[in-house]
């Protein structure tokens, strides 16, 4: 069972909905990944994500996806590249990732409630 947090615990974690603007190949990266900028909305603004959902997907298929992204952890580096929001994702039965998204359109930078 996962350890038990409060609301106001969850309630620190700020996940956003962004759109996927730009996605390309990432062959510095350590285990096969991309490199997506993702669009926030006005008051977050663009944000750069590596995401290791290579398996299931291409850059030319994540171009106008929604996804769902963990905008207020602090940046990190990953090798080259400065990844500054979390994209979400579950893995499915052999390990690869699979996006979580919104079942509808919804404005870019709208917070999960």
């Amino acid at each position: 069972m996962a350890e038990e947090i409060s609301y106001a615990d969850f309630d620190r974690v700020d996940i956003r909905v962004g759109t996927i603007i730009e996605a390309s190949p990432f062959p510095e990266a350590r285990k096969p990944a991309f490199k997506l900028v993702i669009d926030f909305g006005p008051d977050i603004g663009m944000k750069k994500s590596s995401a290791q959902i290579t398996v299931h997907y291409t850059p030319e298929s994540l171009i106008g996806r929604q996804v769902l992204g963990v905008v207020n952890f602090p940046p990190r580096q990953i090798g080259p590249f400065r990844s500054e929001v979390l994209t979400l994702g579950f893995a499915d039965e052999n390990g690869a990732i699979v996006l979580a998204a919104v079942e509808q359109p919804v404005p870019n930078g709208r917070k999960m409630m």
